[in-house]
């Protein structure tokens, strides 16, 4: 006979084998997903000193606050990579989607790099004037490696604690902040993977 703590030993086994099957599937997802290989030059707790090969990306420009702008940017790459609008190949999804600061505070580039065997030369030709596709020239960047849904009011605190990093130890931020996302907006807000990463001087 079920009594009322079988029930809820039995409920939170079930709670607990969904949970597993969701963290499984995430670990699945994300190590598909191919990633720019970095070297890590420093490493200390979240923060990282990074140095990043050139990368290929597709990127467009969209004004509005940070969230609005990066949801309007999405869709008109989104079509690039899914071949909409456009001859040839689709062009498999990688991680992260990049957003930074362009020249006032209401103007974002968001990018979406390209997989590591495209050049400008072999990708696709956009056919929406909109989308741009560049080469970007290896960097030195910091980061700082956070979780959670990236509202602003989790990543103004990350980017403020990378900055105080850096000035004890005297390392000169060159340009505005780049916040990166890893994750779909289905992936549980623990389970998803933010950074704010931003370039240095030599």
């Amino acid at each position: 006979m079920w009594t009322v703590k079988k029930l809820m030993l039995t409920g939170l086994a079930i709670i607990g084998g969904l949970f597993a099957l969701a963290v499984g599937a995430w670990i699945y997802v994300v190590s598909t997903v191919e990633q720019p290989k970095y070297a890590v030059v420093v490493q200390e707790g979240a923060m990282e000193i990074r140095d990043y090969p050139a990368l290929v990306m597709a990127e467009v420009t969209r004004r509005g606050d940070r969230n609005t702008a990066v949801r309007a940017g999405f869709s008109p790459l989104a079509n690039y990579i899914f071949a909409k609008g456009r001859s040839g190949d689709t062009i498999s999804m990688t991680a992260p989607v990049t957003q930074t600061l362009a020249n006032d505070e209401q103007t974002w580039t968001i990018r979406f790099i390209m997989p590591s065997k495209y050049t400008l030369d072999t990708l696709p030709k956009s056919g929406n004037d909109d989308v741009r596709l560049v080469s970007v020239p290896p960097s030195h960047r910091a980061a700082i490696r956070f979780s959670g849904v990236a509202t602003d009011g989790l990543i103004e605190p990350q980017e403020a604690a990378l900055r105080s990093w850096l000035e004890k130890r005297n390392l000169r931020i060159i340009g505005a902040p780049t916040y990166a996302y890893y994750n779909d907006p289905f992936t549980p807000g623990p389970l998803r993977r933010n950074e704010v990463l931003f370039d240095l001087a030599p």
